[in-house]
This record gives structure tokens, sequence and C-alpha cells, in this order.
């Protein structure tokens, strides 16, 4: 089983932190944590996929202004046949299989070797997986005053890559109610998103979204691939 984090939610005072409300403030960096991943174009994420033959861990970046993921995908356990370059959008999933794949993806993706198929919604924790990180931009605020109301709350604080962050319990990326417990945001004091952490149906563990400090490279499609169309 791929090793993910377990976090302790703390609060003022160093001990464990009971739910509360969201303030004012905090709801409104709810609202836009995703907007400013699209404003700043993309981000650098690794991507910690949970799985029962061991796990994946994906380290690269993703446009939000084009809705394009690229970078290097290992495997642990009994899942390293899954080792190598990975490129995604919306509706499809390119791999690039290697059996040692660098440290970073290289900037222009190589111009064969992939092999193409169709992005699953469901019953495939990769692909949903990668379905959430192209969700967690996008290109106007979420409505605030929604936000509670689907069940958002402020569970403990935590200090991320350095950064100071409220972790807030918050809708899935499509503001679903009810979804509240699934999801969980580190965000910054200025409403930077720091890491997201999500339950994966049929998983024991959620899958994990880290937004390192690492210098976020654009993301250049496979030639011959299509970027999908940004999403609402």
């Amino acid at each position: 089983m791929a090793a993910v984090a377990a976090f302790v939610l703390l609060g003022d005072s160093g001990g464990p932190a009971s739910p509360r409300a969201l303030t004012s403030d905090e709801v409104n960096r709810l609202a836009v944590t995703r907007f400013l991943n699209y404003q700043a174009g993309g981000r650098a994420v690794t991507i910690t996929v949970p799985n029962a033959t061991g796990g994946l861990v994906i380290t690269g970046s993703i446009d939000y202004r084009t809705h394009t993921g690229y970078g290097v995908v290992r495997g642990t356990g009994r899942d390293t046949s899954s080792d190598g370059l990975i490129q995604w959008t919306a509706t499809t999933v390119l791999v690039h299989p290697m059996k040692d794949p660098p440290a970073t993806a290289p900037e222009s993706p190589p111009t064969s070797g992939w092999y193409s198929r169709q992005l699953r919604t469901s019953g495939m924790s990769l692909d949903s997986s990668l379905a959430i990180a192209l969700r967690l931009g996008n290109d106007r605020p979420d409505n605030a005053a929604l936000l509670p109301q689907n069940g958002a709350a402020w569970v403990g604080r935590d200090t991320v890559h350095g950064h100071r962050t409220d972790i807030m319990n918050g809708p899935d990326a499509d503001t679903k109610a009810g979804s509240a417990e699934t999801v969980r945001y580190w965000i910054g004091s200025d409403g930077t998103m720091y890491r997201v952490q999500v339950d994966i149906a049929s998983e024991s563990q959620p899958a994990v979204f880290d937004f390192d400090p690492r210098t976020y490279v654009p993301v250049k499609p496979v030639p011959g691939i299509t970027p999908a169309p940004g999403q609402s």
C-alpha cells in the first residue's frame, strides 16, 4: 500500500482541534483557493494515489487554463509496472512507459512511444485522482454563501512546506452538497492551496495532492494531442 501521511489536526494550543464553523475570512479563502490556481496559470504538484497493489506517486505540473496535467509516475509495491511519463486531460490519459523514469518530466514530451486511452470516470483510483487534480483550478471563485450550507468547516492548523495553513473540510471540486467530510484543504493566509486530501471510493486511504515549492513548468501537450477545453 502506498504510504500516505497521517495528518494530525491541531488547534491554537497544540492539542487536537474540534471542527467549528468557518469565519468570514476562512470562507472567503476557501472560495477563492481554486480560482487562485487558475489565475497562476498552473501549479507544480505531487499526487499520491492509493491502491491495494502498492500505490502510485505522480510528480508534475497542471495547467489550469487548458486543464492538462503532465509528469512522472512511479509505482510502489506491485505497481512499478506503471512507471514512466503521464499526460492527461479531462477525457484522455496518455502514458509513456519507462523502466527508469527521470526525477522530473522532460520539458518537451517525447514525440513517440505514447499509449492513449480514455479517462475512466469511476472504478479506478488513478483516473479518479487525475480528474480531481484538474478540478482543483477554476476560472471563477466558488460561491462563498453556499460553502457553509454544504458543510464546510474549520478542522485545524498545520505547517506545509514552511507555510502556516488552516485546514478546512469543504465540498468536492464540483461543490456538491454533502461531500464536505470527504475533501480537506490546507489553505494559506492569502487563500493559496498547499495540500488537498480526498477520499476515493473503494480505497481505504485518501488521495493526496501536495502543491509543493517546485517551480511550475508550463505543460506542453504531447505532439498531435489537442488539450481539453477549460471547464468551469
